[in-house]
Order: C-alpha cells, then structure tokens, then sequence
C-alpha cells in the first residue's frame, strides 16, 4: 500500500496502517497544494479548523517539484501558530498534559523538508500508539494506492457538545481525546 505524505494525517490514513500490508510513503509524486500533505484538520472551539504548512515556492519548476523536495518557507511563525491552535483546542482534552511534550519539540525545531516534518510526526504517532509498521519510502514512483472503506466509529471529542461529532480529523484529535486506546478506533 503506497499512501501519500501527511501533515497530522487523517485517522482514515492510520486505519490503512493496520491492515498488514506493507506501507510506502510516495516520496516521487509532484506536490498537490491545499491537500493532507501539508495541511491538517482539528477541532477547535468554532468547528473543524484547518493548520497549513507554508511551502517555499522557489524550488517548483513550471508549478511543479516532487513531494521528496518540497521545502517548508520560513516566513512566518506558523510553528507558534499551530501548536497555539493545539493548546487552544486540546488543553481541556483528557490526554493532552499528558502528551503535549512528545509532540511540543517538534515544533521548537528548524525543518527544511516537508516530508521529514511530516515523517517525524507519523512516526512520533506510531510511537504512542504502539503501531511498529512504519511506512517507508518509495523507491521510485509507484502511485498512490486508492483508499478502502473508512468507517469511523464515533469516540469523545472536547467540543462535541457545540457542534456534534466530526469524524476523520487529524490523528492528534484522536490521540489527544483518546491516549493509548486511540488505537483501538483505528
């Protein structure tokens, strides 16, 4: 199973890591803008709030550069801004004290490429929920394997009581909502 590299991927992403196959992340594939491979959605106070990763654009030719080569700009704050928007949302989670400072110094670190971001996140994740097939890298470009039947099951989420359940968010909603039992809605 080839799936593509993901910022705080969806919880329908982690499920596919569970199904005994063998998984690639497609490093060859030209980036896609406004898509997983920068861009993640979690609760928040006000509904599903969507986190993007800047991209530097001086490395793309003709509007193209493959995934492995994408470059995160430096130009804002937005590691600030998105762990401000985590706290903000999951400090009244059950789990959040308790893992704030797994997930903390990635965001106090300098990263060049997307994809080792992305890639240090996914296996910070693996990490807490006791999953040891990580995905590796393709070798050469593969495609991306089209994603099975996602059935979420329904599981605490802080602000359900304002605007219902929402499901297949980012893994750190259901991480920070659920600890080590995450893996069991998975």
């Amino acid at each position: 199973m080839v799936l593509p590299s993901a910022y705080f991927p969806p919880i329908s992403w982690f499920a596919a890591l569970l199904n005994g196959e063998p998984i690639f992340i497609e490093q060859y594939e030209n980036y896609s803008k406004q898509t997983l491979r920068n861009r993640c959605t979690i609760d928040s106070p006000n509904g599903p709030l969507s986190l993007s990763i800047p991209i530097e654009k001086s490395n793309f030719v003709d509007g193209k550069c493959l995934m492995k080569d994408v470059r995160i700009s430096t130009h804002c704050d937005w590691q600030h801004q998105h762990w401000y928007a985590f706290e903000t949302s999951y400090f009244n989670s059950p789990f959040f004290e308790y893992l704030q400072d797994d997930f903390r110094p990635l965001y106090e670190q300098s990263w060049t490429f997307l994809m080792d971001f992305n890639e240090a996140i996914i296996a910070k994740c693996c990490e807490l929920l006791d999953i040891l097939a990580l995905p590796k890298r393709t070798e050469a470009y593969t495609g991306i394997t089209p994603a099975a039947d996602f059935h979420p099951k329904s599981y605490y989420q802080v602000f359900q009581h304002k605007h219902a359940f929402i499901p297949d968010l980012s893994i750190i909603d259901l991480i920070f909502n659920m600890g080590k039992e995450a893996v069991l809605f998975l």
